[in-house]
């Protein structure tokens, strides 16, 4: 039933999502879609609620229940920052946005953007383990909780993961591109065209 839950949430999510814009941007109806947008959290609520139902109706403690606690804080920690693009993108598309800003590509720039994102998964592992210890006590019976602690460790190992990830980004910073290359056709000294300018020169000052 858990597992149903979460594809069920998952499917919510983006279909509140899609109805949310429709209405702020095709129907030209703002207040009602943002009203459709902020539902969104209910659907975490649901799942928690149901989760711990789940727990105090006597269901032993297992890898369904972590993987609640994994979802809810991964759309804690990443559901705003994608509402947010999704958006910016249909504001252009639709409305009278200006284009979405894209995330940099090269450089400090990158490493800082991709630090952002990481610091999003620390949160939903945050609120995962919040969640997950909060379960632990309501159990309160250490040989039925040792699947719930071990989602704890995924989380964080799914963090660390990302973490280093991301720091490539700092440590192996990736180049932008050029502005000019010697030897190229741009009028550069070293390029076909720079030859023909000064061939064409020197032909004059012998005129």
């Amino acid at each position: 039933m858990i597992v149903t839950l979460i594809i069920v949430c998952e499917v919510g999510f983006w279909v509140l999502l899609a109805a949310g814009l429709a209405t702020r941007y095709l129907l030209r109806m703002p207040r009602t879609g943002l009203a459709i947008l902020l539902m969104e959290p209910l659907l975490e609520i649901v799942l928690l609620v149901v989760t711990a139902l789940d727990l105090k109706n006597g269901a032993d403690p297992s890898w369904k229940h972590g993987l609640a606690a994994l979802y809810i804080g991964y759309t804690v920690g990443h559901g705003h920052r994608t509402v947010t693009w999704l958006d910016g993108h249909a504001a252009h598309r639709f409305g009278d946005g200006p284009p979405p800003v894209k995330p940099p590509r090269h450089g400090a720039a990158r490493a800082r953007h991709e630090g952002r994102v990481w610091l999003g998964t620390v949160v939903g592992a945050a609120v995962a383990t919040a969640l997950l210890q909060l379960a632990v006590l309501y159990v309160g019976d250490a040989a039925r909780t040792g699947s719930l602690e071990s989602w704890m460790h995924t989380s964080w190992r799914i963090t660390a993961f990302h973490g280093l990830f991301a720091l490539s980004y700092a440590l192996f910073p990736k180049k932008g591109p050029k502005k000019g290359s010697q030897g190229g056709s741009g009028g550069r000294p070293g390029g076909r065209r720079g030859r023909a300018d000064r061939a064409e020169r020197e032909e004059v000052t012998a005129r």
